[in-house]
């Protein structure tokens, strides 16, 4: 890996993590959604909300970061990424925006949580691959931007065009547009998207 010098930032829902798998298992196991709707997490949410059941969507979605986020999947490659980062120096922070609590239904603390889910599944033998200091879920997206900064990041991978072409995104660092479905092609000459972490390994080995 070659991204030298810099400091890499990521965000963690729908970047690192891939909830395809378990919002449609939740739906189904909920009743809310026909089998044949696709696993995957917008097909979920876009059938509930033509179907009138936004405030479904909006209590799974607590229900799913909070007592079922043991359940998400990471993405294919993120651990292989992260470990090779790790191991070549690269210094890395994930910065999320990420509310404590859900909007609707029980009051499950969705840091601790995601908290619990990086300490059992962003390791290896070696240890974790970002360091705990280095993990930071922030309750607002003014608060992610001014951490992002904070951190020094050079790079920072997100899967939203809105958080990473705000005004109030650090001038200066790398944008990298996750997007693994293809839903939004090209946001802009000067940010990078990347439809999987085995391309980001690529293009960040041939810096």
């Amino acid at each position: 890996m070659a991204l030298r010098p810099g400091h890499l930032g990521i965000d963690f829902d729908n970047t690192i993590v891939c909830y395809d798998g378990v919002f449609h298992r939740v739906a189904l196991e909920q009743g809310l959604i026909p089998p044949g709707v696709e696993r995957n997490k917008v097909a979920v949410r876009d059938w509930l909300r033509r179907v009138g059941k936004e405030d479904a969507w909006t209590q799974m979605q607590g229900y799913v970061y909070g007592a079922r986020m043991g359940d998400a999947e990471m993405y294919p490659g993120v651990r292989e990424f992260l470990a090779a980062a790790r191991n070549a120096g690269l210094p890395m922070s994930i910065v999320s925006h990420k509310t404590r609590h859900p909007f609707l239904g029980e009051r499950y603390d969705l840091h601790a949580a995601a908290t619990a889910w990086v300490d059992e599944f962003l390791r290896d033998d070696a240890g974790p691959f970002v360091a705990a200091d280095r993990i930071y879920f922030e309750t607002t997206k003014d608060a992610k931007w001014s951490r992002i900064a904070a951190t020094g990041a050079t790079h920072f991978i997100d899967d939203l065009p809105e958080i990473l072409l705000a005004d109030a995104f650090p001038a200066g660092v790398q944008r990298i547009l996750f997007d693994p479905d293809a839903h939004h092609g090209s946001i802009g000459a000067d940010v990078r998207s990347l439809q999987s972490w085995s391309e980001l390994q690529i293009w960040f080995d041939a810096c």
